[in-house]
Order: structure tokens, then sequence, then C-alpha cells
């Protein structure tokens, strides 16, 4: 399968913008979703083995999941599921619709398997985002797998307005989803990255726990450039505000060379990533001692990456990258590897691998 995407798909997208291409996919997926007989064929030839997890109160099928970015508007909803994925993560939303950064704003690194993008959060808006995924329910469409929100700042709300402008978003969609993290880490909006400051931070997770209900898990996305020191900055909100974990990492702004594409400002994600980002796994796990669930996202392409993510201390972990350059089979191939090294190491659950190698 893998060969075959490499080899007569991908170079379809690949002469393509790469904005244009992910369009494009995006489009045809929602075009999948919307038709149950094509959702049954992808999960015959797109699913895994079963490698249950539960964390936070919600049960995994499966380790596995997207990374926000791939799905901002919730266009193929149903469709995540049937790839093979235990969970989704749709957004960033706004709560203003956004068009987001000038184009273009996206582009591929192929020798280094990398992506560079300064998207800025385009979106249609939280009521948007509201309207279209009571559609999926009302339609019986939607899935069995876990589904979560990622929450972005308005790019015209001003950094002391923050607190109410996710709030509005989460009210919104709290009722829609059975996660939400908050992105106060990608490279892409102005400022934003202001917001990791503890005091910032602490200000939007008080305002969304005040209206937290129904108990959401909320967690907070971090990015790979905060130093130590600044990472354990916010796992002292943990406790006072209540998170159910953190997202390990977002997108970079280091380069591993200043030549060609890598001049290109915005988020790098991909295979150059994967290093920093377990870095940064490792050292929560080892600082929390394990007590911090952690979602590791960063490089991840093959079952090799997917072990080194988990045993340095992630219990669930996220794709986008990964999908792009190895296509829709990439989930059943990680998954049909970690159960086999999960066989080899006579380990019965994901679980039980988590944190083994810190």
């Amino acid at each position: 399968m893998s060969w075959l995407y490499k080899t007569f798909v991908r170079p379809n997208f690949f002469d393509r913008d790469s904005e244009e291409a992910h369009n494009l996919v995006i489009n045809q997926l929602g075009w999948t979703a919307r038709r149950r007989w094509a959702l049954s064929l992808a999960r015959t030839f797109l699913g895994g083995p079963s490698l249950p997890i539960e964390l936070f109160g919600l049960t995994f099928p499966n380790p596995i999941g997207l990374a926000a970015g791939m799905d901002k508007a919730g266009a193929a909803v149903p469709a995540w599921e049937a790839l093979g994925f235990g969970f989704s993560e749709l957004g960033g939303i706004t709560r203003h619709e956004q068009p987001g950064n000038p184009k273009p704003r996206m582009f591929r690194v192929i020798e280094d398997e990398a992506l560079i993008n300064r998207m800025g959060f385009n979106n249609p808006g939280a009521d948007a985002m509201a309207k279209r995924l009571h559609g999926w329910r009302d339609d019986n469409r939607w899935p069995a797998h876990p589904v979560g929100i990622n929450l972005g700042k308005s790019k015209a709300t001003p950094l002391d307005e923050a607190p109410e402008d996710y709030l509005y978003s989460f009210s919104s969609l709290k009722d829609l989803a059975d996660f939400f993290v908050v992105n106060v880490s990608s490279p892409n909006t102005p400022n934003l990255r202001q917001l990791q400051d503890k005091a910032a931070l602490g200000e939007i997770l008080a305002a969304l726990q005040e209206a937290n209900d129904a108990q959401r898990p909320i967690l907070v996305k971090v990015a790979p450039d905060l130093g130590f020191d600044a990472l354990d900055e916010i796992l002292e909100l943990i406790e006072p505000h209540n998170l159910a974990g953190l997202v390990a990492t977002n997108t970079t702004i280091a380069r591993p060379s200043e030549d060609g594409l890598y001049a290109e400002t915005g988020g790098m994600s991909g295979r150059p990533l994967a290093k920093r980002s377990t870095e940064v796994i490792r050292h929560l796990y080892q600082q929390t001692k394990g007590a911090v669930p952690l979602i590791g996202v960063g490089g991840i392409f093959t079952a090799e990456d997917a072990w080194e993510k988990i045993t340095a201390g992630a219990s669930l972990l996220q794709i986008y990258s990964g999908l792009v350059y190895e296509g829709p089979q990439i989930n059943r191939a990680i998954l049909n590897g970690l159960a086999k090294r999960l066989a080899n190491e006579g380990l019965a659950h994901i679980r039980d691998a988590v944190g083994i190698a810190s």
C-alpha cells in the first residue's frame, strides 16, 4: 500500500501547491464521509489491530490520532475513524472566522520529509464549526472514537482579551466534542506564544474551567521551542486548573538549515522535529513522574518512531506530516508494528510501555 501511494498517488498531489493538494484531499474525504459504503470500504483496507487505551475518562480504540491542522473546519469528521485513527483533533478554531495569512503559506521540504506552514488559524469560526458538527451528529455520522477540538485565539483579539476569546469558542463547542486542547503555541499568530506565560495561560484556563460544567478534559499544547524551565512553569498550572494533560509538541520555528525552503517563515513539522519533540515528552514525563497524560506529536512516520515517543512518556500520539508523506495506510502500518513490538517485549497493553525508556 505504501509503495502504491508513493508511486502513483503522491506524485499527483506533490505536483500541486501544498495547500491546494491539502484542500483537494479534505474535499475527497468530505465526499467519503457522506457515503457509508465508502467509509466501510476504507475501514476494511485501512483498519489496524485494536490497541485500546483509557485516558482522562475516555476510551481510545488505539493510540494513533489525527493532529490538529488537518481538518480545520470539521469537513471530514466521520472519515478519520475509517482511516484507522483512534481519535481526531479538529481545528484550530477561533472565535471569529479568519482567512489566515497571505498565500503561499504551506511548503514541503520533500528531501527531509518536513512541512513548513504559516497558515495563521484559517478557519470558519466557532459558530460555523458548531453548526457543522451538529450536522454530523444529526445525520448519525458521528465517529465512535473520541473527538477533540483545538482552540486558538483570533488574530484581531488583543492579548489581554484572550480569556474571553477562548471562552466564547469553548462555550460554543463544549457539548460537541470529547476533549479540548488550548493552543497558545502556534508560531503563526502574532504574539500568541506570549500566552504560554504562566500568568496569562492561567487566566485562560481559569475562564474555561469555570464554564466547564460537563467536565470535558482540557489539555494545553506546548511549543518545542520552550526551554525546560518554561515548560516546568506550565506544569505548575496542571493541578490548580485541573488540566487533563499536555500535547507535546506544536511546530517549531527552529530549522536544520537556512537554505532553500527552510528560509520560509512559519512552523516546521515532520522528521526534523522528531528529536526535539521526544526530548520535551521525556522531560515532561520525568518531571511529573508519569502522573500527567501526554499526547506526543512530531515526526512520527513509522512504528519505531511511535515506540520511541511512547517509551519516552507519551500515552497517545498524533500524526500530520507522516500522513502526507506515507499516505492513508500509515495507521495500519504503525499499529501492526506496535502490536508486534508489544508482543516481543512481553507487554500486554500500550499503557505498559509508556515511559519505560525515561
